[in-house]
């Protein structure tokens, strides 16, 4: 099975996403930034980090890097994607998912353990999970509050295409909650089709015990069985 990982200048979590796979039996591939082809791969996976130093705005440069273009096709032919922090930025700035990320409504750099919800769970990235479940995943951003038009939210909500939500520990949709103050507390959107994942918190840094929280593998684990099942099926 075949991961591809990107790396841009001051991504940081690239080794993170390697270690979370590894942890699973498989192996990643480091692909560079200049690169203009992914090669063979099943999934995809945009790191957390500081893409070109978040100049101009999270994501909007690394966008226009090489391997984004590989990585916009990939996506068309249904490979699977995930983006995580910085990378659901990227993805949100490469039209692969809809609406930004903004600054924290606090201003402040964020850096916590969060409670998600699972919204949807017969999807790729979350089908070994049950509606309603929490998972906690740390978080650590400056510009994660997501935002949508009116238009683009009532979309999100019909198509089911919102994966998880800040929650408190029981599990209830409250401000106190939303560590930097997302619409509707959103945490993680799915695009149409549903091969496309984005979420800010880092399920990376949630797949050893000794860091807090374990809860991160089961959405890497979701995404080894449906890599897996693709390939059955094509065989």
């Amino acid at each position: 099975m075949n991961f591809s990982i990107l790396q841009f200048p001051a991504s940081n979590c690239d080794q993170d996403a390697v270690h979370a796979v590894r942890l699973l039996g498989h192996s990643a591939r480091l692909v560079w930034h200049k690169d203009a082809s992914l090669g063979d791969t099943d999934c995809v996976i945009v790191p957390g980090g500081f893409s070109y130093g978040d100049y101009l705005r999270c994501g909007a440069i690394a966008r226009f890097s090489p391997i984004m273009q590989a990585v916009v096709e990939e996506a068309r032919a249904g490979k699977l994607v995930i983006g995580i922090c910085n990378g659901f930025q990227i993805l949100c700035e490469a039209g692969l998912l809809p609406g930004a990320l903004v600054r924290n409504r606090s201003l402040h750099f964020a850096c916590e353990m969060v409670t998600t919800r699972i919204e949807v769970a017969d999807s790729p990235f979350t089908h070994g999970c049950r509606r309603g479940d929490l998972l906690r995943l740390p978080i650590a951003h400056g510009e994660g509050c997501f935002y949508a038009d009116e238009r683009t939210l009532l979309d999100l909500n019909e198509h089911d295409q919102i994966m998880l939500r800040y929650v408190d520990s029981q599990g209830r949709v409250i401000p106190e909650a939303n560590p930097n103050g997302s619409v509707e507390n959103i945490a993680g959107i799915r695009n149409l089709e549903g091969n496309v994942f984005g979420l800010m918190p880092h399920p990376d840094r949630a797949c050893d015990a000794r860091l807090g929280s374990t809860d991160g593998l089961k959405i890497f684990r979701s995404m080894l069985h449906s890599v897996e099942t693709i390939r059955s099926r094509a065989a």
